[in-house]
């Protein structure tokens, strides 16, 4: 018996993406060698109709935690998620997942463990599943980046691909700090890789407020969204070619020259199109909710009157916004925030998870400027805040970690 502990990162697209599946006719001898029979078959690819550029976040506030346990003697493959067990057959993109990793360990040469041995899986998240805080990033990549450990297979480019065939964004959240994926333009996607711009080193005093407005499951989930966006929206193609391509290139630049206010003006702009897609897709998909372009005034109001942008938001599929802003304004903003979007809840150790924030030094002046744009306060409208930073990409943990004893999960 063999067992891997690891922890895998969320990611938040600053360039998102759009993604479409590819049917993908493999050879019968790669067939045989991961045991499928009748010598073909179609599998599914996941593909991004863009680049995109995004940032790790810190494991320590928001991650994905998966023990994988293989055995000889088990029967089956099993897979518990939040403590619930999942039949694994039953989700095509977990077992893609599994027998992709299981091909490169036959490609490489790797002993240590049997590929046709059955491995057991729990794997937990530390935030909302679903609801647009990228729980399947993490856990896919988590997925993926364990299988890797627990058959002993070097990192590369390739990894990335499989867990791409996970969850799309799931191949950015194998690197910490700011990673771009790649398109490509194969028709097979072996050139659709995750790469990493910049370790996390090159910006610590980046960090992210998470105003959590619904922690629930999503009406539309990301995927079907996406590709009902590439079937019927007529911006989305423009967007791809025309726009991104340059945003791409000016946000990278912003990175490397650790430039704030191009990089938040960037963001801010591919969060407004990217739900404009959202809109113009047939039936629309609706993402963010009126708590939602409340706090876009809010961030747009806060930046004119502290005289240059202190605050970038972007939302991915979901009500949930996410505030970049430099650690040394990080005050400034959550009472900013606390102003307008007051909370019964404000004094409670759940509102304000994660990070501890200081609040000695606080700028009276500008707290008085915020009072005085006559904003009418929004009560309640948040239900917590998470406070992180730009984070490294997964790692593996020791065995006192593991979900798992004797392939069960510990509360069995």
């Amino acid at each position: 018996m063999f067992s891997v502990t690891c922890v895998a990162p969320v990611n938040i697209a600053l360039i998102k993406y759009c993604e479409y599946e590819l049917l993908l006719k493999v050879s019968a001898i790669f067939n045989k060698l991961i045991h499928f029979p009748g010598g073909k078959r179609h599998e599914e690819l996941i593909l991004p109709v863009n680049d995109s550029l995004s940032m790790t976040l810190s494991t320590n506030e928001l991650c994905a935690k998966t023990t994988i346990t293989a055995s000889k003697s088990f029967e089956d493959n099993r897979m518990w998620l939040n403590g619930e067990e999942v039949p694994i057959e039953e989700s095509s993109r977990l077992t893609r997942c599994l027998k992709e990793v299981r091909r490169l360990a036959l490609a490489t040469g790797s002993q240590k463990v049997s590929p046709s041995w059955k491995v057991h899986i729990a794997s937990v998240n530390n935030f909302p599943t679903a609801a647009g805080l990228a729980s399947s990033a993490a856990g896919y990549a988590c997925l993926v980046y364990s299988l890797a450990r627990l058959y002993d297979i070097p990192f590369s480019d390739e990894l990335t691909t499989v867990a791409r065939q996970g969850s799309g964004s799931a191949c950015r959240s194998l690197f910490g700090g700011f990673v771009q994926w790649h398109r490509g333009v194969l028709e097979d996607g072996t050139d659709s890789v995750a790469k990493q711009i910049v370790p996390s080193q090159h910006w610590p005093n980046m960090h992210v407020l998470i105003l959590v407005v619904n922690d629930q499951r999503k009406k539309t989930g990301s995927t079907k969204g996406m590709q009902n966006s590439v079937n019927t929206s007529k911006l989305i193609h423009h967007r791809a070619d025309k726009v991104v391509p340059e945003r791409i290139n000016t946000l990278r630049e912003a990175i490397q020259n650790r430039d704030f206010q191009t990089f938040g003006e960037i963001t801010m702009r591919d969060s407004n199109q990217f739900h404009a897609i959202a809109m113009d897709t047939y039936p629309p998909c609706v993402y963010m909710n009126d708590v939602s372009h409340e706090i876009v005034s809010f961030v747009h109001s806060y930046n004119e009157i502290m005289g240059s942008l202190h605050a970038a938001y972007t939302f991915d599929a979901g009500p949930n916004a996410c505030l970049y802003v430099l650690e040394e304004n990080v005050p400034q903003l959550v009472d900013a925030i606390e102003q307008v979007f007051p909370s019964d809840l404000m004094e409670s150790a759940e509102y304000l998870r994660g990070l501890p924030i200081p609040t000695e030094n606080l700028d009276t002046s500008q707290s008085n400027k915020i009072k005085l744009l006559g904003i009418e306060p929004k009560k309640n409208s948040i239900k917590y805040i998470i406070h992180t930073e730009i984070g490294q990409g997964p790692s593996q943990l020791g065995a006192d970690s593991s979900l798992l004893i004797n392939g069960l999960p510990l509360n069995q």
